[in-house]
């Protein structure tokens, strides 16, 4: 064959091949309408799942997609349309007035939301945070032949048991049974479903039993730029009017029994039982508010134990910064604790209950800063260890928060992370 015919042939070739994949490439970097349809909101961030669904939504507008959220109007919205940080978020209302009322509200009212919208955007997928809202969307027939790919945080029928500990009343297994049916329904629906851990792709396969090939284990991540370590913990706990000289201790949890708080704050007199000026402060709101103060004033605690309340992002990341080893102590259903990586992005070392999704995390890094258990016992004696550790080795206890920030930049950089998501989104 003469040079002239190899050329033609590999001309030829090279048609061929943008013919078969330009399509595909085109089709790869288009722009997509995406719409995330969640049951909470991002104007206010109060937990993880609003964190993980703002942050998805603030990747996705950077990648060039538009980006629409669909989800109910919360006692907090002011209006029923609202753009955040370019954000488009819709919200339709419910009737909370009963479990019934509420379902037949969503039923109606999403769905009704949803073609308002879709009247005047054509969407490319739709994303689902949690299971009642993408109930509505998808009994509609307009939905059938549009890409769905689910988010599963943790299962809202677990959730809801965790809420309402010993309950077994009809009313009761009622609501679990229907939460569960109505969130095994929204999972079928799916092309795929993302899971942040083993963990929960083990509770899908075992609760709801979905087929194992359309579950995809991606692990959420954090902006890293905005967690980063302080220069000096001390002058930071001055600032905050904290006292810089105990072993300060800090969570930030929702204020409900599956946090293991009453367990943290039973595990402070042991700890000072060995001779250990301790300080715990804990963030969040929640219905165990009143028993966790009740628990702080029967053990004498005041002036070692104090509720935040709600912190705002800019002072959480103060909070963050300025502890010694931030605590979680969980005793069930951590799908994968987001709060992990951030105290550990703002160098902070985690101690953390041996439960769900958390062992992932800081299993690879380093097993030692996981209690034994729940107890208060293993969790005083892991503290008073590590306090005892890097009490007189200032240099060794730097190298640890040294060491955490930079995991979490290899591991749990929120973009890296994110780019599995869009590739989800995506395939077709």
């Amino acid at each position: 064959m003469t040079i002239k015919e190899l050329k033609i042939v590999y001309y030829k070739v090279i048609l061929v091949l943008i013919h078969f994949y330009g399509e595909r490439i085109l089709c790869y970097h288009t722009p997509m309408n995406v719409l995330l349809v969640s049951d909470v909101s991002v104007k206010t961030i109060l937990g993880g799942a609003e964190k993980v669904l703002y942050e998805e939504a603030v990747f996705l507008l950077k990648q060039g997609h538009q980006v629409f959220v669909l989800t109910r109007k919360l006692d907090s919205h002011s209006c029923v349309d609202e753009i955040i940080n370019g954000i488009h978020e819709f919200r339709y209302e419910t009737n909370t007035k009963n479990p019934f009322l509420f379902l037949l509200s969503t039923i109606i009212n999403a769905p009704k939301c949803y073609k308002q919208i879709s009247s005047r955007i054509k969407f490319d997928v739709i994303n689902f945070h949690q299971p009642f809202t993408a109930l509505g969307i998808n009994l509609l027939s307009e939905t059938k032949h549009i890409r769905k790919v689910y988010i599963c945080h943790s299962l809202s029928f677990e959730e809801y048991i965790s809420r309402n500990p010993g309950q077994k009343t009809l009313g009761f297994i009622g609501n679990v049974f229907l939460r569960k049916t109505i969130e095994k329904f929204s999972l079928e629906k799916a092309n795929q479903i993302i899971v942040l851990s083993q963990y929960t792709k083990n509770k899908l396969l075992t609760s709801h039993h979905i087929k194992e090939d359309k579950i995809n284990i991606v692990p959420s991540g954090i902006d890293i730029h905005h967690f980063f370590p302080a220069v000096d913990k001390i002058a930071l706990r001055r600032e905050l009017n904290i006292n810089p000289e105990p072993l300060t201790l800090f969570t930030v949890r929702n204020l409900v029994q599956r946090m293991g708080l009453e367990n943290l704050i039973k595990t402070i007199p042991l700890v000072q039982q060995k001779g250990i000026p301790v300080q715990l402060f804990i963030g969040g709101q929640g219905v165990l508010k009143e028993k966790l103060q009740n628990i702080i004033h029967e053990l004498k605690l005041e002036g070692s134990v104090k509720l935040c309340g709600f912190i705002s992002e800019e002072m959480l990341l103060k909070y963050y910064q300025m502890a010694d080893f931030f605590i979680l102590p969980t005793i069930d259903l951590e799908g994968f604790g987001l709060v992990t990586l951030e105290a550990m992005s703002s160098g902070t070392p985690v101690l953390a209950t041996p439960i769900g999704g958390t062992v992932e995390i800081l299993g690879p890094f380093a097993g030692s800063l996981l209690f034994k258990s729940t107890s208060p016992e293993d969790m005083a004696q892991l503290i008073a260890e590590k306090y005892s550790q890097y009490k007189n080795n200032v240099e060794e206890y730097k190298k640890l928060c040294l060491q955490v920030r930079q995991y979490i930049e290899t591991h749990y950089c929120w973009d890296k992370n994110a780019q599995g998501i869009e590739a989800l989104l995506k395939s077709s």
